[in-house]
């Protein structure tokens, strides 16, 4: 966990659930949810106006190509990286997340 607290959830209403238990700092999504997709859970994630600023890291087996996803949706959706499983390393991962962090640190300073 690097010292973040982390919560695991694997489909997309446990994860708005979660995220209106404790509004979480990062957000790193799956495009491959159970029920619904990433994206899917993504819309409804940013519906809510208290976690539009929550910057959101896509870790997936699924490359954007073959789920179709392209930049101009990603950055409407707040997406601040994109990593493809097979292809990152756990360093990768926290280095993001501590990037993020620091982002999101500073929209709320300035909200």
């Amino acid at each position: 966990m690097a010292g973040h607290g982390v919560s695991h959830v694997t489909t997309a209403q446990r994860g708005i659930l979660a995220a209106d238990a404790v509004t979480p700092d990062v957000v790193v999504v799956e495009l491959q949810l159970v029920g619904h997709s990433g994206i899917e859970f993504l819309y409804e994630f940013r519906s809510y106006v208290d976690w539009r600023h929550v910057p959101v890291i896509i870790l997936s087996h699924v490359s954007p190509q073959e789920f179709r996803v392209n930049e101009t949706l990603l950055k409407r959706l707040g997406v601040a990286a994109y990593h493809y499983k097979p292809r990152t390393s756990l360093k990768t991962l926290l280095a993001s997340v501590a990037d993020v962090s620091q982002l999101s640190l500073g929209l709320k300073g300035e909200s």
